[in-house]
């Protein structure tokens, strides 16, 4: 190969050059780039760690000042509580005192207070109670006129035609198993007690459809032997009122016959039983019309205002008829209306 010319060199060198260059700007700017990326991902980042920063340390410090709150009201609270007195539980002796004395001023309120079932011996008045099972009182002296027109004795309603038994009942609710249970106590009285009704609870609870609700109520009032008749009304007050806590209706017999002599049992109930259907109501209480509110453990629970409680009163205190189509003598308000279409 021949030697090549100094200007044709030159050339070659000059041209050469040209592509290196270009590359290394290319390269130069390609790195440039990727710095400035780099450091805007880096400020970015730094950015977003400062705000976290900022938002951990407020919530900190709100996280601090809720805990010296909460610290400070339950301080003021603990303090407050050390100021006020303790309440005092009521001892058993406060509370006898105050049961009997309740009972005293029920006496005074219902001086009349009855059984609210219509009776002129003592199978009407078993007979009477049983069907009063899961209805009214007023519901079963409507319907008892032309049972016992129809079955007036034992024997004649242990002979009674079932359907008929049923038919003349169904007023009361239930009653098929109410025709069983009349047609088996009569028949028990026929044949094991001459016809009469026993007087003694050991006896009247083998009767079917008899329990000691049941028994004590005729007990008490059909041969004056003292007993407590555990029904709703009576369950529910002597726990609102404070005197027991039971409710299985066997025990609270057994405590509140502790706390009254055995001469008050029998109108105690009455009393108690009177006071829950026409002031001590069930669903609204009418504590501003109540005599004994002031002994009363549950004031509150109902209407307060005397106006409006005074328009919750029921039966005699309400200025209504009571349940009895023939009531005692002394009975201050209206007799019951017969059943529509008997």
């Amino acid at each position: 190969m021949g030697e090549q010319a100094p200007g044709e060199a030159a050339k070659a060198v000059k041209s050469g050059q040209k592509p290196r260059e270009a590359a290394v700007r290319k390269k130069s700017a390609a790195t440039a780039a990727t710095g400035a990326t780099a450091a805007k991902k880096t400020a970015a980042a730094k950015k977003t760690a400062a705000a976290k920063k900022t938002v951990a340390k407020k919530a900190t410090a709100t996280a601090k000042k809720t805990a010296a709150t909460a610290k400070k009201t339950a301080a003021t609270a603990k303090k407050a509580a050390a100021k006020a007195p303790a309440a005092k539980a009521e001892s058993r002796v406060a509370m006898v005192r105050r049961a009997r004395r309740m009972n005293r001023e029920l006496a005074e309120v219902y001086p009349y207070a009855h059984p609210e079932l219509d009776f002129r011996d003592s199978f009407e008045l078993l007979v009477a109670t049983v069907l009063s099972a899961q209805t009214t009182d007023l519901r079963v002296n409507q319907t008892t006129p032309a049972l016992f027109a129809a079955y007036p004795t034992p024997e004649d309603m242990a002979a009674a035609d079932p359907e008929r038994l049923e038919e003349l009942i169904r007023p009361t609710g239930f009653f098929r198993a109410k025709a069983k249970s009349l047609l088996g106590l009569s028949t028990a009285l026929r044949d094991r007690f001459d016809g009469e009704v026993p007087g003694r609870l050991e006896d009247l609870v083998t009767l079917p459809g008899v329990g000691r609700k049941t028994a004590n109520v005729v007990l008490g009032n059909a041969y004056g032997v003292p007993g407590i008749t555990v029904d709703t009304h009576f369950g529910r007050l002597v726990r609102r009122f404070g005197w027991t806590e039971q409710t299985d209706p066997e025990k609270v017999e057994a405590e509140i016959a502790e706390i009254f002599p055995k001469s008050e049992w029998t109108m105690l109930s009455h009393r108690v039983v009177f006071h829950g259907r026409r002031i001590c109501h069930f669903r609204k209480p009418a504590c501003g019309a109540c005599p004994i509110a002031h002994d009363c453990p549950s004031y509150g629970e109902g209407e307060t205002d005397p106006e409006k409680a005074k328009k919750l009163l029921k039966y005699e205190m309400g200025g209504q008829p009571g349940q009895r189509l023939r009531p005692p003598a002394d009975y201050p308000g209206q007799p019951a209306p017969p059943l529509a279409g008997r």
